[in-house]
């Protein structure tokens, strides 16, 4: 892999080469590979990620640090170092890329780093299942200081971040009003409702639509004119692929239920969630959030190749 003059990011050839001609690129996290899916189901989805963005036309940047090294583009052997049951790999945050980086330690880079990476390495485009956003009050009070570290990276990072909305464990209308304030522009690509992951739609509108990719490029083309927030553009699960609801709902209740008697707080949360969701759905949430993910890449992947035009 090469290095970059004047930054401590390593890009693979093929990476570097693409930002060096202005070839279509789409960056990719690797936190839903390590923490968010199962050993050997991880590496499975993680070469079908990069083979869809490939099959649309552009280059695949899987994000991850290895060794204190920040690296843009992924071997397949450290794909299927992230992705072994026997990785010592920390969870990595903006907040934690520094600290990682000068200690020489491992991590995959969840929505907030490796947005920043992306930005950092020269790459417009970044695709994710789905985004961190504003988690309700613990019980007993009104306020809440669980805000993911996502939504202040978005709106001080020129992306565009494509994913399938946020989890429906989250405050929605929250979260939309804290991007609002950030003055990050929301889109929802070809829906005018706002979706929740396993579900295509939370009940919330969506400020802005668009209905295919060269829309969502005019879209992030002109607002980099006026602002350098990122933007980001929900597209929905695959209507075959969405939960049921009540199934959903059910799942819900019976996880926040779990958090609540664990004594769950914080950054734990979701992962207690999602496993309740895994296991409990007999693996259909499991389906429902590779669908979504590929669906998501694929997506990313034209509107790439729309703005490199």
């Amino acid at each position: 892999m090469s290095t970059q003059p004047d930054t401590p990011l390593s890009l693979s050839p093929e990476v570097a080469d693409a930002v060096a001609t202005h070839a279509p690129i789409v960056a990719l996290e690797s936190t839903l590979l390590s923490h968010g899916l199962p050993p050997g189901r991880n590496l499975e989805v993680a070469r079908r990620l990069e083979g869809v963005v490939r099959e649309a036309g552009a280059v695949p940047a899987t994000i991850a640090v290895l060794d204190g090294v920040p690296r843009v583009g992924l071997t397949d052997a450290e794909l299927e170092r992230i992705c072994s049951p026997d990785a010592e790999l920390d969870k990595l945050s903006l907040r934690d890329l520094g600290p990682t980086v000068a200690l020489g330690r491992s991590g995959a880079t969840t929505v907030a780093s490796t947005a920043a990476l992306a930005a950092a390495a020269g790459i417009p485009v970044f695709a994710t299942g789905g985004l961190g956003g504003v988690h309700h009050p613990v019980p007993g009070t009104n306020v809440t200081w669980d805000v993911s570290a996502d939504l202040g990276t978005l709106a001080r990072t020129d992306v565009l971040v494509v994913c399938s909305g946020m989890k429906s464990i989250l405050d929605i209308a929250a979260t939309l009003e804290v991007l609002e304030t950030h003055s990050v522009p929301v889109l929802g690509y070809r829906t005018d409702d706002f979706p929740a992951f396993y579900l295509r739609s939370s009940g919330h509108p969506v400020p802005h639509r668009v209905d295919d990719p060269a829309q969502a490029a005019a879209v992030v083309t002109a607002h980099r004119r006026f602002s350098s927030s990122g933007v980001l553009l929900a597209n929905p699960i695959p209507v075959e692929h969405e939960l049921d609801r009540d199934v959903h709902d059910r799942l819900l209740a019976e996880g926040l239920e779990l958090v609540r008697k664990r004594g769950v707080t914080g950054s734990d949360v979701t992962p207690v969630l999602l496993e309740h969701f895994h296991t409990a759905s007999g693996g259909a949430s499991l389906d429902a959030n590779e669908a979504l993910v590929l669906s998501n890449a694929d997506l990313a992947a034209r509107i790439a190749t729309e703005l490199a035009r």
